[in-house]
């Protein structure tokens, strides 16, 4: 529900503040006193392009703003979590400001956002009806929801919807599925060579410097040997190797110790050096006895450095990264394999996917041809009480070449507001004033299942008077019961059966015209009506005649 409309320096309004209630909320005044100028601003809510030419003179900028209450809306609640907005209390507050250089900004709950996150959020709360431009009636979405409503088949299109959804993807990922098999049958011969040209070289992520080393020891091989020998034999094996001079030296400072025990630590560390010496020695020994010059395995060697060298060349830079090219052809060469099991599999969901749109979409349309019908019935047997006598109204529905988001057809509804016209699109037919009954008429039958809270009507009095003024209001007040709706309005009789009565009247501030908006009540009420109703506004019999205006009408005084 709308809670507040304030209004700040746009066009003829310097600073206003409209305080709405639940229930029906009339605006009225004189001609030219800003009614329509409201509606105007509250059209930047729902997402309506703004212009510099609405910034009221001298002033730098023009700003709207709504306060709503979205408790018990818990859909605009996740929309919000997902903008990352806040709602505190169950309030939201929606903001359009146009600076008079023309730049225009938006906010949500104080975060900046963007005019066409504020027209999504505002069109969920308030419907507004009356210049061709903002009558919701003209879009093809709102007849169709109109209908799908009425016919309670809300649940059946958001299944159509969801389906279309689903084979939206499916199909989509067919033809890239289907791209991506044509692109590797294309290679497959050159995909195999790679893969087996890798695999069959059985890289080693360790093997280069495993290969570097053995490659030098062979290729040393001699000059190893010879050096080892020579280092095994003096150490040794040798005649007056140094582990047996060790060993003799050791002997006669363990004698020496024995006298002079302070020379134990020398003896010990004596013998540690012998021990180590001839481990050396055997060590080496052992080196030198295993190494053998093998010119073949050493020409085996250089092969395989030569294999890596060119595998990394052509698929590297480095080892690693020509195993990791090996695995992705792998993959590659394996999704080849499977790619037409995948591709059949992919294509029985889509086969069964269309089968079940058809099937929903079918019982959607079926709903839609049978609900049409008595929709039609039912608007063309109440537009005459609201000053259309002999209209023709009619739901079309026109098949699509093939099943979309939407269903199997699209819905237009046509008029006829004169007798003998066929019917045509209400967008071609309908004046402001006809399509803002026409979508009383609507709303009359659907209250109890929209979901929008407010609505605004603006020219629905336009061209009537006397009785059909009377149903008008009588079809606005039982509207009004489920939702809160807002009338800017000249009929007294429409005016009288207002829960909330708003008074616009133009005035001058600093010498520039300027509105303000005032609640009517008691007297003020009666004056008003008096006013509408053509009288003086002063006259006791224009007074009366207002207060049995607003007694018939239910109203209570002030």
């Amino acid at each position: 529900m709308l809670i507040e409309l304030r209004i700040r320096d746009y066009a003829v309004i310097d600073t206003l503040a409209l305080e709405l209630e639940p229930g029906l909320n009339v605006l009225t005044g004189e001609t030219g006193a800003g009614k329509s100028i409201v509606v105007g601003a509250l059209s930047l809510l729902l997402g309506e392009r703004a212009t510099a030419d609405v910034v009221r003179m001298s002033a730098p900028k023009a700003v709207v703003e709504g306060v709503f209450d979205i408790r018990g809306r818990p859909e605009l609640l996740r929309r919000l979590e997902e903008l990352g907005v806040e709602a505190p209390d169950g309030l939201l507050i929606l903001k359009r400001e146009v600076a008079a250089e023309g730049r225009n900004r938006a906010w949500v709950n104080a975060s900046p956002a963007t005019a066409t996150v504020v027209g999504e959020l505002g069109r969920a709360l308030v419907d507004l009806h009356g210049q061709h431009e903002h009558q919701t009636l003209l879009h093809a979405s709102e007849q169709r929801a109109i209908l799908d409503a009425f016919a309670d088949a809300g649940e059946l299109a958001a299944a159509v919807a969801a389906l279309h959804r689903e084979l939206v993807r499916l199909r989509a990922e067919r033809v890239e599925r289907e791209h991506r098999h044509g692109q590797l049958l294309g290679r497959a011969d050159t995909l195999r060579f790679q893969v087996g040209e890798i695999e069959g070289a059985r890289p080693d992520p360790h093997e280069e410097v495993a290969l570097e080393d053995e490659a030098r020891r062979l290729q040393h091989s001699e000059e190893l040997v010879r050096g080892a020998t020579r280092v095994h034999e003096a150490l040794y094996a040798g005649d007056d190797a140094i582990a047996d001079r060790l060993a003799d030296l050791q002997r006669v400072l363990e004698q020496l110790a024995r006298v002079d025990p302070s020379l134990a630590e020398a003896a010990a560390l004596l013998e540690g050096a012998y021990f180590s010496i001839k481990e050396v020695g055997v060590q080496v020994g052992d080196y030198a006895s295993g190494l053998e010059h093998d010119p073949g395995r050493l020409e085996e060697i250089r092969h395989r450095q030569d294999l890596i060298f060119r595998l990394k060349r052509k698929y590297g830079p480095e080892l690693m990264d020509v195993i990791e090219t090996g695995r992705r052809l792998r993959h590659e060469l394996d999704a080849l394999d499977t790619a037409d099991v995948e591709l059949d599999a992919l294509r029985r969901h889509i086969e069964d996917g269309q089968r079940r749109i058809e099937e929903r979409a079918a019982a959607l349309s079926a709903a839609r041809r049978k609900a049409a019908q008595r929709l039609a019935a039912w608007v063309k047997r109440m537009l005459p009480e609201l000053g259309m006598p002999g209209a023709a109204f009619e739901v079309a529905l026109e098949p699509l070449p093939e099943i979309g988001a939407y269903g199997a057809e699209s819905v237009e509804f046509r008029v006829a507001v004169n007798p003998g016209f066929e019917p045509r699109a209400v967008a071609r037919v309908a004046s402001g004033g006809e399509l803002s009954r026409i979508m009383l008429v609507l709303k009359t039958i659907l209250a109890d299942v929209d979901r929008v809270p407010t609505l605004v009507f603006d020219e629905i009095d336009v061209g009537i008077g006397g009785r059909v003024a009377l149903h008008v209001a009588e079809k606005l007040h039982e509207v009004a019961t489920s939702h809160q709706v807002f009338v800017i309005t000249h009929l007294p009789q429409l005016a009288a059966r207002a829960d909330h009565h708003l008074y616009v009247e133009k005035g001058e501030r600093e010498g520039v015209a300027a509105a303000t908006v005032a609640e009517l009540a008691g007297e003020e009420r009666v004056r008003e009506i008096a006013r509408m109703l053509g009288g003086d506004s002063e006259s006791a019999t224009s007074l009366e005649h207002a207060r049995e205006l607003l007694t018939s009408a239910g109203a209570t005084r002030g």
